[in-house]
């Protein structure tokens, strides 16, 4: 009796450790659907930009009524991610999240095109140099932190308070296949992300405001997307050298967006799989969804897109040259 009570215990306990637990996702997926079905509008996704053509692509989504204060507190440093990053304080007492290095310029512009054609997005700002008092030495800083607590090319991103988030996958959501989700995997393509990780991704949950999905790391961008030994990020000559548009078919086309990994790390199968799996996310869009994000892009003045560039503190030559590969992808799409 008590050796058959012990196979059953191990047989639990075996299931127990052998079974998968359910991915953040899965858990996201369920919790917003019912049947099948999204129980979330396309809201809560993208939202119709009726005045795209006078957005003000500076300021973006925060405005300029959202801008930090000039009083900036350290409180804490963010040991997660690729980038040095640590908390302020203003002395409106709201927190923002402060990232140095390469991604400081690319995120900046980048949500301010992913916003102006109706998707959510951080609220980010770039400073050429700012001051933190009370700053203490950082485990990394990239030689961007002076003893004095002057601070330079720092990306400040607004930090809500009550706020929760969950990861989302560009393969496992509620919208899976709506033009408007295929729009925004054009958008990525657009701006060269190679970074698409879910855990990049979030679906933001405000007090009692509807949720909303959000890109919400766009650093990876405006470089050269391909294996880590050839890819870039805020990168101008590799960006306005790339190739946007692959293979187009009478229904269907294929984006530029390399991000395998170098063969030789394919001991490492479970990093190997998930980025071949990628570059996936930009084939196959429909033509027609791919035209229809094209449309609205078209409705940015070259003004705007040179905004979007000036914000994030790019010289003068380099905001030419950016905005006039972005204007030239517009108009590829718009032949499609």
């Amino acid at each position: 009796m008590r050796t058959k009570v012990t196979l059953i215990s191990l047989l639990v306990i075996a299931t127990a450790v052998f079974t998968p637990l359910p991915t953040q996702s899965q858990v996201m997926k369920k919790k917003f659907t019912t049947n099948g079905k999204s129980d979330l509008p396309i809201s809560t996704l993208w939202r119709k930009p009726t005045d795209i053509a006078r957005r003000d692509l500076f300021y973006g989504a925060g405005g300029k009524q959202h801008l930090p204060g000039q009083r900036l507190t350290f409180v804490k440093e963010d040991k997660g991610g690729s980038n040095p990053k640590f908390e302020v304080k203003d002395e409106n007492g709201v927190t923002w999240k402060v990232k140095l290095g390469l991604e400081a310029q690319s995120e900046t512009a980048a949500t301010r095109l992913v916003w102006a054609v109706g998707y959510f997005t951080d609220e980010d700002y770039y400073f050429p140099e700012i001051q933190v008092s009370g700053l203490k030495k950082l485990s990394r800083s990239a030689g961007l932190v002076g003893v004095d607590g002057s601070v330079s090319k720092a990306r400040l991103e607004r930090v809500y308070d009550d706020t929760q988030s969950t990861p989302w996958s560009w393969f496992d959501n509620p919208f899976a296949r709506a033009k408007e989700m295929n729009g925004l995997k054009v958008l990525m393509a657009l701006i060269n992300n190679w970074d698409l990780k879910a855990v990049n991704n979030k679906l933001v949950m405000r007090g009692g405001a509807e949720p909303q999905f959000i890109v919400s790391d766009l650093g990876a961008t405006f470089g050269k997307t391909g294996d880590h030994l050839v890819r870039s990020r805020n990168n101008v000559v590799d960006f306005v050298t790339s190739k946007f548009i692959k293979k187009v078919s009478p229904e269907e086309v294929d984006f530029v967006l390399h991000s395998r990994p170098h063969p030789f790390l394919f001991f490492k199968l479970p990093y190997y799989i998930e980025r071949t799996r990628m570059e996936r996310i930009a084939k196959d869009i429909p033509r027609t969804d791919a035209k229809w994000i094209g449309d609205l892009l078209n409705d940015l003045s070259d003004q705007q897109l040179s905004d979007a560039f000036r914000a994030a503190g790019y010289s003068a030559s380099d905001v030419r040259a950016l905005t006039g590969k972005i204007k030239s992808r517009i108009i590829e799409l718009n032949r499609l």
